[in-house]
């Protein structure tokens, strides 16, 4: 029987993720195509109408197999970098071509780029129960300049815990940046999951 790992996905909070997708690899685009995953598509739509400059870098932060480039790309988006803490899921985005640099990264290090090196940020589908953690997303918008934009996701998932939403709203009532699209829709239908889809600005 093959192993269903969605069934998983959810259950692990923060340890053993690594192993998770790389295990997950060979199998994930099949297993989420087949519920019908389509928030890296709505995030691509939404950030398309917020950029200027198709040229500019985007980086696609827990890019796993290249779904979500695959969705920049088809937007327009023309310059995009990937990282990921599974070497086996950049494999499969590597075959794509779609990027411009793959990078493995690790929990356990800085990320390997510098604030405002990227004008885009994407974190979609990746900040959540089974993944990435949500303290990701501070770091992720601390490196952003001024000006620069945040593409990110919260499904259902994580969105029953009231942190989420909250750490965007404290950024907000902080000043430190602004939402400029939020978008509540389908993530996995078929399996009756939703996500908000955010686009921030770094002020």
């Amino acid at each position: 029987m093959t192993r269903k790992f969605l069934d998983e996905a959810y259950s692990y909070l923060g340890k053993g993720v690594q192993t998770l997708y790389d295990d997950w690899a060979d199998t994930y685009e099949a297993e989420v195509g087949k519920n019908g995953y389509v928030t890296p598509t709505r995030c691509a739509r939404l950030l398309a109408a917020h950029i200027a400059d198709a040229l500019a870098p985007v980086l696609d932060v827990g890019c796993g197999t290249g779904l979500s480039g695959l969705a920049l790309r088809a937007e327009g988006i023309k310059t995009i970098d990937g990282m990921d803490l599974s070497a086996q899921m950049l494999d499969k985005a590597r075959a794509k071509n779609i990027y411009r640099t793959l990078t493995q990264i690790s929990d356990a290090d800085p990320l390997p780029f510098e604030t405002g090196d990227y004008a885009v940020i994407a974190a979609i589908g990746v900040i959540g129960p089974g993944a990435a953690p949500l303290e990701l997303f501070d770091t992720l918008l601390g490196k952003l300049a001024a000006g620069g934009l945040f593409v990110l996701s919260f499904n259902d998932h994580a969105l029953q815990d009231p942190a989420y939403a909250a750490r965007i709203s404290d950024c907000v009532d902080k000043g430190t940046a602004r939402v400029l699209e939020q978008e509540h829709g389908p993530h996995l239908p078929a399996r009756n999951i939703n996500s908000t889809a955010y686009i921030i600005e770094k002020l």
